[in-house]
């Protein structure tokens, strides 16, 4: 399901792939069934591109992670969180507009 510049993100490659990263990490938080989960997909999808090399753009499969997702104090989703220095710093929460993503990652990369 994930793009080329997209990780798929587990419960098992967490402490790897997102707290020990030397890059921000923007993790989308989502499930299959959720319709605006679908909607913020070809968006997270371009910024994963766009930001290449500066960011690593994951998502994580609440249905499959949930242990990850409740860590986190993740309600609701799509949610999408920017981890740094393996701390979550910055996150929204609902289908937002990319200009909005790309206003939080520039706060970040």
């Amino acid at each position: 399901m994930a793009g080329l510049n997209i990780k798929t993100l587990t419960a098992g490659n967490w402490d790897t792939d997102v707290l020990k990263s030397e890059k921000p990490v923007l993790v989308d938080f989502w499930a299959a069934w959720c319709a605006p989960c679908r909607m913020v997909a070809p968006i997270v999808e371009e910024l994963s591109n766009e930001y290449a090399g500066r960011v690593v753009v994951g998502k994580l499969d609440v249905d499959a992670n949930g242990s990850v997702a409740s860590q986190y104090g993740v309600m609701s989703i799509p949610t999408l969180g920017v981890f740094k220095g393996g701390k979550m710093v910055d996150k929204i929460i609902g289908f937002r507009s990319k200009g909005d993503l790309v206003k939080m990652l520039d706060r970040h990369a």
